[in-house]
């Protein structure tokens, strides 16, 4: 069975990769970012043992990024940073969107026992 802490790890990545899978390809302009980024907050925020997700997508990467008369890029990952706090049975998991060689990846930034450490993990050293 999984810790509360593995799972908690879980529950951010799948917040993640629905975050990304959901809005990659989207058309965004520059006029468009912060309705945009409410609406891929907002939509994640839904999910159970989400609390908080903050998206910035960068208007100047958004417009080096058109490359046509219509005025507006897909969004991708290289345009974006993304934050979540996610919360789960008094463990909390910070994760943040990091790009590797042009691809995105989630990373766990930490994890915390909001209770403090139990006893189990003061006596095991592997804690």
């Amino acid at each position: 069975m999984a810790t509360d802490a593995q799972q908690a790890c879980f529950e951010a990545g799948i917040k993640f990769g629905s975050l990304y899978h959901q809005f990659a390809g989207t058309p965004v302009s520059p006029s468009s970012t912060r309705s945009l980024e409410a609406a891929m907050a907002e939509s994640i925020e839904n999910q159970p043992h989400c609390e908080a997700v903050d998206v910035t997508i960068h208007d100047d990467r958004v417009a080096d990024a058109i490359d046509h008369e219509n005025g507006y890029t897909e969004l991708t990952g290289s345009l974006m940073d993304v934050e979540m706090r996610i919360e789960y049975e008094g463990i909390t998991a910070r994760t943040r969107m990091a790009m590797a060689d042009g691809y995105p990846l989630m990373e766990l930034v930490e994890v915390v026992d909001d209770a403090g450490p139990s006893p189990a993990d003061e006596t095991d050293p592997n804690a």
